[in-house]
């Protein structure tokens, strides 16, 4: 087997297999949320660090219209051919998270897999924040999914799962390599295991992240008066079973409503007609 150290956001494809487990999942959860949460029709959708655009591909052949960027141009370029090939007319850019803007807002918005982690400050994440309550609508939503660290029980640190297409094989491995829970920053290394019919490959990469517990993800919303959190789901993506994060959360969406800075201090916190005790489920 070769093994080589490169970014895993280098290999788009390798990439788009690894991560697409939940996709029909995702899709199912965010048109819920869509109908559920959203002032008016949902018409146009943003997805910050969109990646392969395996979301945004599936919600434009359904007919929205869709936008997103990524800071990676390898992964904007097969997101773009990948729309190409059907004909989609879509607007897929390099971009920073933390510091973009769109031509016209959006009605909705999302990012599942924890990509926001990426931003290793509190003034990156408001600046995110704060860039994506322009980019959605007011009435709008974003849902936001993060890994949570536990304060209480253990935390799941090490991951392995297997992913296949056609003669492509892929199987993944993540593991912990620091914590540093004073400056919040965390290094998993991961590795791809990728198995052709003519050969195998070994990509190896290192992930830093920043850390939040419950507490501090909730300091956050708050520090952007645009943003209302609505509800919480874990991983499962059940829209009739939202949860109540607590102390052993780990993997959570939060349903983000832009509720315009004039109705920020109306802010009243989660609302759901139930809510159950939080269930992990794989990252």
């Amino acid at each position: 087997m070769k093994k080589k150290t490169a970014s895993i956001y280098d290999y788009p494809t390798y990439y788009d297999l690894v991560f697409g487990s939940d996709t029909a999942a995702e899709m199912r959860f965010l048109q819920a949320c869509f109908e559920r949460f959203v002032d008016g029709r949902v018409k146009r959708v943003f997805e910050p660090a969109c990646g392969t655009g395996r979301l945004l591909y599936r919600l434009a052949r359904l007919g929205y219209r869709v936008g997103g960027i990524d800071l990676n141009p390898k992964a904007v370029e097969y997101c773009n051919a990948r729309f190409r090939r059907r004909g989609i007319k879509a607007n897929v850019q390099c971009g920073d998270m933390c510091d973009f803007a769109v031509k016209q807002p959006f009605d909705a918005a999302f990012n599942t897999i924890n990509s926001f982690r990426h931003l290793l400050s509190e003034d990156a994440a408001i600046a995110h924040l704060e860039c994506m309550a322009r980019a959605v609508r007011e009435g709008g939503i974003y849902a936001l999914g993060i890994h949570l660290t536990p304060t209480r029980g253990d935390a799941t640190d090490h991951e392995s799962w297997s992913a296949r297409r056609g003669q492509l094989a892929i199987n993944t491995h993540m593991w912990p390599i620091e914590k540093n829970s004073r400056d919040r920053i965390e290094r998993f290394g991961i590795r791809f295991d990728v198995y052709k019919p003519t050969e195998s490959l070994r990509i190896e990469d290192v992930l830093v992240l920043r850390s939040y517990t419950r507490r501090q993800l909730n300091t956050l919303i708050e520090a952007v008066s645009n943003w209302e959190p609505l509800a919480f789901y874990d991983f499962g993506y059940r829209i009739d079973e939202p949860i109540v994060p607590d102390s052993e959360t780990e993997d959570v969406v939060v349903i983000l409503k832009n509720v315009g800075r004039r109705k920020a201090s109306k802010k009243s916190g989660p609302t759901t007609r139930s809510q159950r005790p939080a269930k992990q489920t794989k990252r």
